[in-house]
């Protein structure tokens, strides 16, 4: 458990800026900024997760490919529309979890990250939710 406790407090801590922005959004009113910032943090940490999939050398090649779908439209998305680009996120999201828990290594994770992942992704879904629904209600 002490090897993964850095990685499941960097986990908890990585979800303060989606809270802040998600929260931003919501008390203010406007997604303007908040709403930027937020897709920018999402392709980010998107970036990062996907990026954690890849394994050189010990994954056949339809891993390696199911590893880069979530990323190929990241650049593309940053300059899209705002709702598609959330939706596509909070799909990503799942999608990522799915793959790293069919990988063999996803059982050598102590059950303490494995639980983590699932509420860190559970909770950036809600976000992104919440930010869809605060875009539909600006004017």
């Amino acid at each position: 458990m002490a090897r993964y406790i850095n990685h499941i407090q960097l986990g908890y801590l990585g979800l303060l800026p989606f809270l802040a922005l998600v929260g931003w959004s919501m008390l203010s009113g406007r997604t303007e900024y908040a709403g930027t910032m937020f897709i920018y943090y999402g392709i980010a940490i998107m970036s990062f997760l996907a990026g954690q999939l890849w394994r050189p050398g010990e994954q056949s090649y339809g891993r390696a490919i199911a590893a880069v779908i979530p990323t190929i439209p990241l650049p593309l998305l940053a300059l899209g529309n705002e709702l598609f680009t959330l939706a596509w996120l909070s799909a990503s999201f799942w999608l990522v979890l799915a793959i790293e828990v069919k990988q063999p290594q996803w059982a050598e994770h102590h059950k303490d990250y494995r639980k983590m992942r699932f509420v860190l992704t559970s909770v950036v879904f809600v976000c992104h939710l919440l930010m869809i629904a605060a875009m539909l209600e600006r004017p």
